[in-house]
């Protein structure tokens, strides 16, 4: 919301000496986001004067038009003569008046105006356009011409109010009563402690049988609905330059008179109004729910295919206009340019093709439910200035003395008459109460204000307080976002000032220091780290169609997600099952800008939707939840296992003197769950495995065994490439992931420090002979219960394949085991019968022959 600091004057005695800047440190501390102070016209020097078009030369001979124009600019060039000026644009002709920028004066952006030699001439000046002037679009894209009466030689400075400062405000979704310039003059008249002149205090005609017929039929769409209407406007009416320049400094641009009244009465009081043209407003005007289907044409010139809960004004044809969102094209206020018009005297008036201008309006200040108009407004993709604020809260109360105010413009300036019909359509309401301990702001803030200070607060915010102890308050009209007693304590602090709340450390009990959970997460990041890997937060949002990609069964449980009701994006309404959408993104994005030997993880929630949906509960903010509140809170919320996940592509090992290196395989992402196996102090099963993502031939299972059961938690090895292709990564690339939180449960919580023997190893080497089929981890899982306790460790250094030497779909097995004992040194005998053991259980397990 921007709001120029001499309109913001009008409604409260600001002292001569406050500038924008301390007002926006006054409005930042009740609590309004104050973003930037802009300087309108800071480095704006004049001379700036109007002047009248006498004479106008076309000079030929050049790229584009050029004109040389006299102009009458009074005495303000010290001489009386006319000033001499080469200017390109259109859109002005002799008699016009214009503004004028004489030799020796500076423009916005530090242009310095001297007189120069241009297309053969010499140009004494300039004659401006408003982007020059830093005044906002004005609609023409032109030379700026000022009505016929502007007397010649006045200074345009103080008549475009070019000098100002404008307030830009980020107004919160709560506080809709802010989008106006009374809610901002209100809360500066609290934050000075000056009276308020509130712009919506004005008298209004009582409603009568004799306004424009209305009949709405859905009283919770529309629960207030005023129409009054002007007849006998002159079409030719433009707006004066004081409405036209307020509207450009809240970031509007002039239309025409009808609809810039409306524009300038929303920004002034916050009630979005429309006028209708009343020559094509046919029977009685309607509120009511859409048929499914229906059509309506909107003033942006789209035709917009209707939904059955969108609420619409009709007439007797059907809808003229989206509630709340934007009116239609068929009863749209006829707009008479200047430049199009054939005379000025005489009605009705008529453009030089043909074109009747409007003479009769409609004024429209209704009041719609705010969730209504938000759906209809994204379901059309059509948010403006009107469902901003209805979906933000508007002051129901103020329907009539904006639709009066309207009026009161468009008779002013505009010359019509105000019929003495006033029709409003009022649902019956109580007003909104809340009852409120006096002492419960004191309690959230933590802060003795005392019954006092909180009467005080409330009623200058609107609210009207009866009781002592318990209070009784009644929430103004303009304020819905006061829903209960935290709401308005809130009030009461922000009033007060944030600023002024005391400073208290939370006291915590010392030495305990990081939870074990902590603490593993801890070493987990830091081994992968030491291992190579790069960490990679991502966001927790993904698409549904991801699912398909990472080439998930129909049923599979990953697709089952938690779904936000606003998410951030809608490309990505719901919350992640799985880290690895977001971590192969970001390997994509690094590939894609050169970085191709990529080694990445992540540590962090996904979201498990729960059997049983359940709502949560509000907490409260003056007290400690109990148990049972955190309880239920936390019943009501997913699943939210921690896992951990790495990407590889590219080198493993760089290629370098010491060697031709190697790409990143699906040993690596096994490896990678491993290392954070040994952090939690858990075993870690690797078997095949085949699942979504992976490649059937080179994904591997990661399982622990738990009170005799096993678990697969995890999976790791080489993507599909249909999913390579699908997500647009490098070949081969390869990933693992585990559900960290069961790797911790089943993991011993006290770190190991690896035990030093004073004694030597005894190695033995043995090269088994198995069926092609046959994994390798079962035959290391049989080597090394068959070795018993004296085996130290187990490595497999070597697969063989040759047909001629082992035979048809045989393979060779070399594993190298290390022996050793904590008492003594070993024998040879001892290691030998040891490995023989071991050998033995291979065989009668998977049936390893010895080699050779």
């Amino acid at each position: 919301m921007r709001v120029p600091l001499s309109w913001l004057r009008e409604y409260v005695d600001l002292p001569a000496t406050q500038t924008g800047r301390d007002v926006q440190a006054k409005l930042i501390s009740a609590g309004l986001e104050v973003e930037t102070v802009e300087q309108l016209g800071a480095d704006l020097k004049g001379p700036l004067v109007v002047g009248q078009v006498l004479t106008i030369e076309e000079l030929e001979g050049f790229k584009k038009p050029i004109r040389f124009c006299t102009v009458d600019v009074g005495q303000a060039n010290g001489t009386g003569e006319p000033q001499e000026i080469v200017c390109g644009a259109r859109n002005f002709q002799v008699g016009d008046k214009v503004v004028v920028v004489l030799p020796g004066a500076t423009l916005p952006g530090g242009f310095s105006i001297a007189a120069r030699k241009t297309y053969g001439r010499t140009s004494h000046g300039m004659i401006c356009s408003s982007d020059e002037l830093g005044m906002g679009d004005d609609g023409t894209h032109g030379i700026i011409v000022l009505p016929p009466e502007t007397e010649v030689g006045k200074d345009a400075i103080e008549l475009l109010e070019l000098v100002d400062e404008v307030l830009d405000i980020a107004v919160t979704a709560n506080r809709g009563d802010c989008l106006s310039i009374r809610g901002v003059a209100r809360e500066t008249a609290i934050a000075y402690g000056l009276p308020l002149r509130d712009p919506a205090l004005i008298d209004v005609p009582a409603p009568n049988a004799y306004g424009y017929p209305v009949q709405v039929t859905d009283p919770f769409g529309c629960d207030r609905f005023t129409a009054r209407t002007v007849t006998g406007l002159r079409p030719e009416a433009r707006s004066p330059i004081w409405l036209q320049r307020r509207l450009q400094k809240v970031g509007m641009r002039p239309i025409s008179l009808a609809v810039d009244v409306t524009n300038y009465v929303m920004m002034e009081l916050g009630q979005p109004l429309h006028a209708y043209d009343r020559s094509l407003v046919q029977g009685t005007i309607g509120v009511r729910r859409a048929q499914e289907g229906e059509k309506l044409v909107t003033l942006d010139g789209v035709e917009r295919t209707l939904h059955a809960e969108d609420l619409v004004i009709t007439d007797e044809r059907g809808p003229i206009g989206l509630a709340g969102v934007m009116g239609g094209a068929n009863t749209e206020i006829a707009d008479l340019p200047q430049s199009r018009l054939r005379s000025t005297g005489g009605t009705p008036m008529v453009t030089e093709d043909g074109v009747n201008g409007t003479s009769d309006v409609v004024i429209e200040a209704a009041h719609f439910d705010a969730v209504s108009i938000a759906r209809t407004a994204r379901r059309h993709k059509l948010l403006s200035e009107a469902s901003r604020r209805f979906e933000r809260g508007v002051d129901p109360q103020a329907a009539a003395a904006a639709a009066q105010r309207t009026v009161d413009l468009l008779v002013l300036l505009a010359g019509g008459t105000a019929e003495a019909g006033v029709t409003e359509i009022i649902a019956p309401s109580a007003p909104h109460t809340i009852t409120l301990p006096a002492g419960h702001p004191d309690k959230v803030a933590g802060v003795d204000y005392g019954r006092e200070t909180v009467v005080r607060r409330l009623q200058q915010v609107g609210c009207d307080v009866y009781g002592q102890d318990e209070l009784l308050v009644t929430v103004p009209s303009w304020r819905p976002d006061l829903a209960d007693p935290n709401d308005l304590a809130e009030e009461v602090i922000r009033l007060e000032g944030y600023e002024n709340l005391p400073s208290t450390l939370p006291k915590l009990p010392s030495g305990r220091g990081l939870t074990h959970r902590q603490r593993l997460h801890r070493r987990v990041g830091r081994a992968l780290a030491g291992a190579g890997y790069v960490e990679a937060p991502n966001y927790p949002f993904v698409s549904e169609q991801v699912f398909d990609q990472l080439g998930l069964a129909a049923g599979d449980p990953a697709r089952r997600v938690v779904k936000l009701v606003n998410p951030l994006s809608d490309e990505e309404p719901a919350l992640r099952t799985t880290l690895l959408p977001g971590l192969l993104g970001a390997l994509r994005r690094n590939d894609g800008r050169g970085s191709h030997d990529l080694a990445l993880f992540e540590t962090g929630l996904v979201f498990l939707p729960r059997e049983e949906s359940r709502g949560a509960t509000h907490l409260p903010v003056d007290r400690r939840p109990t148990e049972e509140e955190i309880a239920a809170l936390n019943a009501a919320l997913p699943e939210q296992p921690r896992h951990v996940a790495v990407v590889l592509a590219g080198a493993r090992e760089q290629a370098g003197w010491w060697g031709k290196g190697r790409p990143a395989d699906w040993a690596d992402a096994v490896e990678a769950g491993r290392a954070v196996a040994r952090e939690a102090g858990a075993e870690l099963i690797v078997r095949k495995g085949q699942y979504g993502p992976w490649h059937p031939g080179r994904c591997a299972e990661l399982v622990v065994a738990a009170d005799g059961a096993e678990r697969v938690v995890g999976h790791a090895g080489e993507l599909h490439p249909r999913v390579v292709k699908a997500l647009g990564l490098p070949e081969r690339t390869c990933a693992m992931e585990l559900d960290l939180d069961a790797l911790e449960a089943v993991g011993d919580g006290v770190p190991q420090a690896p035990g030093i023997s004073t004694f030597p190893v005894a190695t033995q080497d043995v090269a088994l002979v198995v069926d092609k089929p046959v994994p390798a981890v079962e035959v290391e899982a049989a080597l090394r219960e068959g070795a018993g306790e004296l085996l130290e460790s187990i490595r497999l250094f070597d697969v063989y394949e040759n047909a001629e030497q082992l035979g048809e779909g045989r393979k060779s097995l070399a594993y190298a085991l290390r022996f050793r004992a904590a008492d003594r040194t070993l024998t040879v005998d001892e290691a030998s019968a040891a490995r023989d053991a071991a050998v033995a259980l291979a065989g009668e397990r998977t049936g390893a022959v010895l080699r050779g």
